[in-house]
């Protein structure tokens, strides 16, 4: 017998401080004693937000007025199969109450282990995505002669806030032995300010466990993930089911790798990629027009915010984007914005 399919919209209630809100399944629920994010059944004829809008107001007593769709993501119980449409709210009326005889606290999801627990299964991926930053600088050094600039353009960056970086240097102009100094000069400067580092797939493997991560190109991701495969999965990536068995995890501890693995994608075959080489984010684009894609139109933000939703994980904007465009991405499901331009805002 197959097992009852919910649809679920969630909130990640985010105050400015970063702090989140969680609550305490009351007692005669399901997995009563355990904590999650606050939400509901997603009613017919309900979008994603009207529906989280209803469950909160009814959950917590606020009235949500700012909400962005972040990421679907396709859970497996024991008993039945939950997708949820986990949204970032950042704006609401009221203070929030446990309306429901539920316990409330606010937690600080970067926190290695939270002051309450255990977590709900399907919670712990959208504590540890939360804590991805919200832009993701690619480098363009181009050539050797740039490197010193770049890297006093680069130790600015980081020391003004951004926290990812991807080191992709394919078309440049430099030897194998510049780019492999270039690269190690690049890594340096994120350790010493506390940026993370990825490599692109592009380069050398060997490289690949020096930096704190790997990018993979689309090319890259399908080549190790058969299109025989990917043909045997759901339509969407978003609607594989994860599952998580009760007892399986410690679910008071948010388990977070040092290591990260990004995924570049432009169609569904990409996003299954992705999820099969367990990426922690993909990014997706180019979303406007840019220079350096001449006689390539950009997806738009319709065709962006599509894939996001089916993408099952946290998804990057590249393509155009800069400070002013962050807003306008996440409006669109995107996780933050990607790109070589300074995003430091």
């Amino acid at each position: 017998m197959s097992k009852p399919f919910i649809d679920v919209a969630a909130g990640l209630i985010l105050r400015p401080d970063g702090s989140l809100l969680l609550g305490q399944r009351p007692e005669g629920k399901p997995w009563s004693g355990w904590w999650e994010l606050p939400g509901g059944k997603i009613e017919q004829g309900e979008s994603v937000l009207q529906a989280l809008t209803r469950e909160l107001n009814e959950e917590l007593g606020i009235t949500v007025t700012e909400a962005t769709p972040w990421v679907t993501y396709t859970h497996e119980y024991p008993k039945n199969i939950v997708r949820l449409a986990f949204c970032r709210v950042t704006g609401w009326e009221g203070e929030p109450q446990g309306l429901e005889d539920q316990s409330l606290a606010w937690v600080n999801p970067r926190q290695p282990t939270l002051d309450v627990g255990p977590l709900l299964p399907a919670t712990l991926p959208p504590l540890r995505w939360i804590r991805l930053p919200e832009r993701y600088l690619i480098t363009s050094i181009n050539t050797y002669e740039r490197l010193p600039a770049y890297l006093d353009t680069l130790s600015q960056a980081v020391q003004n806030g951004i926290e990812l970086v991807q080191f992709r240097e394919p078309g440049s102009d430099m030897t194998a032995e510049q780019l492999r100094e270039a690269f190690a000069q690049v890594l340096q400067c994120c350790r010493q300010y506390g940026a993370r580092c990825l490599v692109n797939s592009a380069h050398p493997e060997n490289w690949w466990a020096e930096a704190d991560g790997v990018h993979f190109r689309a090319a890259d991701a399908l080549s190790r993930y058969t299109a025989a495969t990917t043909s045997a999965l759901t339509d969407s990536p978003a609607d594989t089911p994860r599952q998580t068995k009760e007892g399986d995890v410690a679910a008071d501890v948010i388990a977070s790798s040092p290591r990260l693995t990004g995924v570049s994608a432009h169609t569904k075959e990409e996003l299954h990629a992705a999820l099969a080489l367990d990426a922690d984010f993909v990014v997706i684009g180019h979303v406007l027009d840019t220079p350096s894609h001449p006689d390539e139109p950009g997806i738009g933000w319709a065709r962006f915010a599509q894939l996001a939703r089916e993408a099952g994980l946290p998804a990057f904007a590249i393509g155009g984007q800069s400070p002013a465009t962050l807003t306008e991405a996440q409006r669109h499901g995107a996780h933050g914005i990607a790109g070589i331009r300074y995003l430091a805002g």
